[in-house]
């Protein structure tokens, strides 16, 4: 069965104050979507609502996973039943080996499906992850470092694509992967994930810029202004931004009426 994240009416304040004021979307396992805006309009924040984040409030609206009402799930468990949050800032985590981390991840998915599950054999659990960070250029040796503690961005950025494949969620948000990544640090991180997409694995990719989109090809782009959705189309939509800017997205909606 073919997994969705319904997003309907969503509205959330941070602090009380309103920052998402009716957000409608759907994405299914298999589809690209991409989200994209000026700064401020509420893109992090539809992420870090997508996940539970106790920071954000929900005044409003639904999110439903497999047509179920995901409100009140803990961040945990939204990640234990195939959702995933790929941060723009990393944090880091001393006293915790990436390794570590990624096997005890694993583990915690397992035995979400099945209490009786002693989690992933240390063998298997090496060859698996040997397999993926050669995939994704990261030395082996950076299994046993403690997870982002000491890392630039871009190795930051990798360990958080080398997390998604490893754990195969069902929907992955990538929250501004592209920030303060060189150019040959995208080109890896980002093929990397265009290599994951696939039928099993829905992507929103929310970005201020179409060069991610170069390499993570979407079939559908959504603008976000003022904490709505206000335009859809395709992966032309993307490169008239990147020719254009916002300036026509905010003169069009700006004064869009306050609810």
């Amino acid at each position: 069965m073919t997994s969705t994240l319904s997003i309907q009416d969503l509205r959330v304040n941070v602090q009380d104050k309103p920052i998402l004021k009716g957000v409608n979307l759907t994405i299914n396992q298999g589809e690209v979507h991409a989200l994209m805006g000026p700064n401020g309009t509420g893109k992090s924040t539809l992420a870090y609502a997508l996940m539970g984040h106790p920071g954000y409030t929900v005044t409003g609206g639904k999110i439903t996973f497999d047509g179920q009402d995901i409100l009140g799930w803990t961040p945990e468990e939204r990640a234990r039943r195939g959702m995933f949050l790929a941060f723009q800032y990393p944090i880091a985590i001393p006293g915790v080996s990436v390794a570590n981390f990624l096997r005890t991840a694993i583990n915690s998915r397992r035995r979400a499906l099945d209490p009786q599950d002693k989690g992933i054999p240390i063998p298997e659990f090496r060859k698996l992850l040997k397999s993926k960070m050669e995939a994704l250029q990261i030395p082996v040796e950076f299994g046993g470092r403690y997870l982002n503690d000491g890392f630039s961005g871009g190795e930051k950025k990798r360990v958080e694509v080398l997390q998604l494949s490893v754990l195969l969620p069902k929907i992955a948000i990538m929250d501004e992967t592209d920030s303060g990544l060189d150019i040959d640090a995208l080109r890896i991180v980002a093929g990397s994930v265009e290599t994951l997409s696939g039928p099993d694995l829905g992507i929103l990719v929310i970005t201020h810029y179409q060069r991610i989109l170069n390499y993570i090809k979407p079939q559908f782009v959504h603008v976000m202004y003022d904490g709505r959705i206000v335009e859809d189309g395709g992966a032309d939509l993307a490169v008239k931004l990147e020719e254009t800017g916002y300036e026509w997205v905010k003169e069009k909606y700006n004064g869009m009426e306050k609810s």
